[in-house]
């Protein structure tokens, strides 16, 4: 069943942007690129918006895998778009990952209006390889539950840490 919630554009053109590696970008175009976005619904319900201040650029300090655990609240349902860099035991590789975030504490409310809505966004992000729907922070803390989603066994790194520890 869909919602009637549309997507604003803005979130098209951080897909877009996010989606496109430019090959020949120097390191600080590439360290201002975003690494995660959340999106949330319009205070009115009615259009999914780029949620103010939650964004991670590839630039910044830290691990990014755990900012973005972190950035996820723990009450509401959010999408979100999650720029994986990981290793095989072949070849380095980055995709990017549409993730559902439905904790078991959002309100049913909440949980229905986003999950009907799903499909709103997911029509825009064309050439998504990777969908993954997240219950809760034990679903998503380990890093590992992200690597076999985006190659099974044959990952070894996420975000240069390895994943055998």
């Amino acid at each position: 069943m869909a919602s009637g919630v549309t997507v604003e554009e803005n979130v098209l053109t951080v897909f877009n942007d996010m989606k496109v590696r430019k090959a020949h970008s120097n390191e600080e175009e590439k360290s201002k690129r975003k690494k995660a976005v959340l999106f949330c619904l319009s205070e009115d319900k009615k259009k999914i918006v780029m949620e103010e201040g939650q964004e991670i650029l590839q630039g910044d300090e830290g691990d990014p895998y755990l900012k973005f655990v972190k950035m996820l609240p723990p009450n509401d349902c959010r999408y979100a778009l999650y720029d994986a860099t990981y290793e095989t035991k072949e070849t380095k590789k980055e995709d990017l990952v549409f993730i559902f975030w439905a904790p078991e504490s959002a309100p049913l409310k909440s949980k229905m209006i986003y999950a009907s809505s799903k499909d709103a966004i997911k029509k825009k992000f064309t050439g998504i390889k990777h969908e993954w729907q997240v219950n809760g922070l034990d679903d998503i803390k380990d890093r590992k539950t992200l690597a076999e989603k985006l190659g099974g066994s044959s990952v070894v790194t996420l975000e240069g840490k390895p994943l055998s520890d």
